[in-house]
Formats: structure tokens, sequence, C-alpha cells
């Protein structure tokens, strides 16, 4: 497994990644983002984040903006160590951030308290 940085290749990846089915609930900000609305994000935030890659193929992604973690694993991939590598190697990068999880997301503040960063429970 490995961090990769994010070019225009992985957009795509991050946004169908974001709003696939089994994802989308777990997310602050629910509707729906076009092509076009993913390109113009990342195009000013890409260097906020990396993808996670196994075997070749991108599995994860995850990035911080103002301090605040992004973090989503595809679902096929949950249960493997994923999450817990990409927020472990992005903590290296950012010490300060922090998330923010919605009250209902048990995984996910089990993977931040697992890796040790603060979070705010929303």
């Amino acid at each position: 497994m490995e961090l990769v940085e994010v070019d225009e290749t992985y957009y795509e990846f991050i946004r169908n990644l974001r709003m696939h089915p089994k994802n989308i609930k777990w997310f602050l900000n629910q509707s729906e983002i076009t092509a076009e609305d993913q390109v113009k994000y990342m195009k000013k935030h890409s260097e906020h984040y990396r993808v996670c890659v196994l075997y070749g193929e991108p599995v994860g992604y995850v990035g911080v903006i103002e301090n605040d973690i992004r973090i989503c694993t595809h679902p096929s991939f949950v249960g493997n160590g994923v999450g817990y590598f990409m927020l472990s190697e992005i903590k290296k990068l950012y010490p300060e951030a922090t998330g923010k999880i919605l009250k209902h997301n048990t995984a996910s503040r089990k993977l931040f308290e697992k890796c040790k960063i603060p979070y705010e429970v929303i």
C-alpha cells in the first residue's frame, strides 16, 4: 500500500468513491457533486489530498482541508487496514489535523480513536 499525490487522473475516482451509495451517507455534505464541480475543487485542493494505491489500483483517498481530515475507503476494502494506513500516513503530513464525524458513524470514530486522532462528533 502506498499514498500517492493526486493529479487529474484521480479526480473522477475520488468523486465516484465519495458518491458511492455505501459511502455518501457518512459525509457531512451529502449533495450530488458534478464532474465539473469536482474538477474545480480538486484544482484548488489536490495538493492536500492523497490516493491510497494497492497493487496499482486506487482503493481510497484522504485529504486535509483547513485542518479537517476527509477520508474514504472503497467498500470492497473496508476492514483491510486501508483507512488505518491512510490516517496514519496523513497524520505525518498534518499532525494537527482533526476529524468531524457524524454521530452514527461508529466505524470512523473507532478508526480515529485507534489512530489517536482527535475528532468532533456532529
